[in-house]
């Protein structure tokens, strides 16, 4: 099992943030070879499912997920977004959270404790880095993208 935390101060209001973090299909479009799939109705809130299907051909799988808690900013306050993870591949929780940072900034926080079922935890030390690449680009092209 994998823990780790990712944080980030950006120049926008946490409303924007809050919007460019938790619009589900974004993301397909931040984390190559990557589609998302909203299986539930807009808008999004407690029980909404997705899923990522990343990969090539045969070696695609998929990350499905559940958002278990939704407590999006109000008045320009922190918000809270928790995923967990139901896949066959990958096991787990996310959560993401918006929090008013420095003259006016947005504190971004992305943690994440990641397990994928059948690989040894020797591996876990690799497993770590590559996600905290994979995602922390994803993070930076999130929030940099309108």
């Amino acid at each position: 099992m994998v823990n780790f935390l990712l944080q980030r101060t950006v120049p926008l209001p946490i409303d924007e943030a809050w919007r460019r973090l938790t619009e589900w299909p974004r993301h397909a479009g931040a984390v190559p070879l990557t589609r998302v799939t909203v299986r539930t109705d807009p808008p999004t809130r407690e029980g909404t499912v997705f899923v990522a299907r990343s990969g090539l051909g045969p070696l695609s799988f998929d990350d499905p997920m559940e958002v278990t808690v939704w407590e999006p900013p109000q008045d320009g306050g922190s918000g809270r977004c928790r995923l967990v993870k139901h896949g066959r591949v990958v096991l787990g929780w996310a959560e993401l959270e918006v929090r008013p940072g420095p003259g006016g900034r947005t504190r971004v926080l992305w943690q994440e404790e990641l397990r994928i079922r059948g690989l040894p935890s020797a591996l876990d030390p690799l497993v770590r880095r590559t996600s905290r690449a994979v995602f922390g680009r994803t993070l930076n092209t999130l929030l940099r993208t309108p």
